[in-house]
């Protein structure tokens, strides 16, 4: 089955909602349960991978198998991504890399699956969870190594 844009752009992850928890405002949810499962990616002319941007929503990614498409280093499965309101974020350097030079042929995504969380609210880390040993507190260098225009 092939869900998503077939023409340009990188769809919107909400057509990967499979539960959802609606809130007394129409068109916003409390938060969406999300899942990226094996797919086809067969835009046109375009950027494949999640662009950089700011979402309204809070978002906590989470990679279970596979590679997950906007960050091919560094996103491990049984890894997880925070990025609450209005954090900007997008893929890591190689992936851009790869991405803006890639053949713009139709391409299967497979033997991944991976997650996200989306809520109105903002995630709040445990204690817990930001002094664990397997925090990834160089998190921010994924963007590092990016050239600049015309360099």
């Amino acid at each position: 089955m092939a869900i998503g844009t077939i023409s340009f752009d990188h769809p919107d992850p909400s057509i990967n909602t499979v539960l959802t928890s609606g809130s007394d405002t129409p068109g916003v949810a409390n938060c969406d349960f999300v899942i990226f499962p094996p797919r086809w990616l067969v835009a046109e002319g375009t950027f494949r991978p999640p662009w950089f941007h700011r979402n309204v929503m809070s978002e906590l990614m989470g990679l279970v198998r596979g590679v997950y498409d906007a960050k091919a280093e560094g996103f491990v499965p049984g890894g997880v991504s925070l990025h609450n309101c209005m954090l900007p974020h997008g893929p890591d350097a190689t992936t851009f890399e790869r991405a803006s030079t890639a053949e713009l042929a139709p391409h299967r995504l497979e033997n991944t699956l991976a997650f996200m969380f989306e809520s109105r609210h903002v995630f709040r880390p445990t204690a817990q969870a930001l002094s664990a040993a397997n925090l990834q507190s160089d998190y921010d260098t994924v963007w590092s190594g990016f050239r600049t225009a015309g360099a």
